[in-house]
């Protein structure tokens, strides 16, 4: 059991909601900073709860920012503690809150969980997150969800939206123009999924190289083919360029 379940399990405090295998998630990402200067912004205080919980957890040095539609939230306000009143799906408002705080070590989305705040939210504020940085986003089981605006591989889901990570973080190895080599993709180091939560932590990158050590102790096959095998495999990458350019799956150049 790590720090933060010892004080959720014993927690006489504000009322913390939370899936108890976030718990292990939370740890892994952020432990690192904790006893630092750390920036914390959380969307979605509820109870204030979590605000509490993170003071306790990263220490004295830690400033934490909070965001909440709710009114009343702005008096959970304490040392440390600073709260701002507005809607997550409201660009003005967070670019607003962006001029007013700091560059975020980690963000923390834990809002409505509704699609639309999610993408907005993500497309407004990750870049307010320092090179460094975390970016967490939880409950996103509401992907799933029919009141939400969820469902299986349904089209506008933050879940959907996300996947596209995916792709943009190999954008050094795309051979197609339709991904190319963005920010997203020079200054994100991991993406990890787990139930219920995304995290992407930052990082600035080049692009990946890769090197050759030590003595080679046989002749790799591939190195001796023929005029014939290398005609038939020129013949096998045109079919298999026709066959990307319509989506469709294509043969193994070099075990076929």
């Amino acid at each position: 059991m790590n720090d933060l379940e010892k004080y959720f399990e014993n927690n006489d405090k504000r009322l913390i909601d939370k899936w108890m295998h976030y718990f292990e998630v939370y740890d892994r990402h952020f432990s690192k900073y904790r006893g630092k200067e750390v920036v914390i912004l959380e969307i979605g205080i509820s109870q204030g709860g979590s605000l509490q919980m993170w003071k306790d957890y990263f220490g004295d040095k830690a400033k934490i920012y909070g965001i909440d539609i709710n009114p009343k939230c702005k008096d959970f306000e304490e040392k440390n503690i600073e709260i701002f009143i507005g809607s997550q799906s409201d660009r003005n408002f967070l670019q607003n809150v962006k001029e007013k705080i700091p560059k975020v070590d980690i963000f923390i989305d834990d809002g409505g969980h509704t699609m639309q705040q999610l993408i907005v939210s993500y497309q407004e504020l990750f870049g307010h997150i320092k090179e460094d940085g975390v970016y967490l986003a939880e409950d996103l089981h509401t992907s799933y969800w029919l009141e939400y605006g969820g469902g299986h591989k349904r089209r506008g889901t933050f879940i959907e939206y996300s996947k596209n990570f995916i792709d943009q973080l190999h954008g050094f190895h795309s051979e197609q123009s339709s991904l190319n080599v963005s920010e997203f993709t020079s200054s994100v180091n991991s993406i990890h999924y787990y139930d219920s939560i995304l995290v992407v932590e930052k990082r600035k990158r080049a692009k990946p190289f890769s090197c050759t050590t030590g003595t080679a102790s046989f002749v790799i096959e591939n190195s001796k083919r023929t005029k014939a095998d290398r005609f038939m495999r020129d013949v096998k990458k045109g079919q298999n360029k026709l066959l990307r350019f319509f989506n469709l799956g294509g043969s193994d150049l070099f075990n076929s």
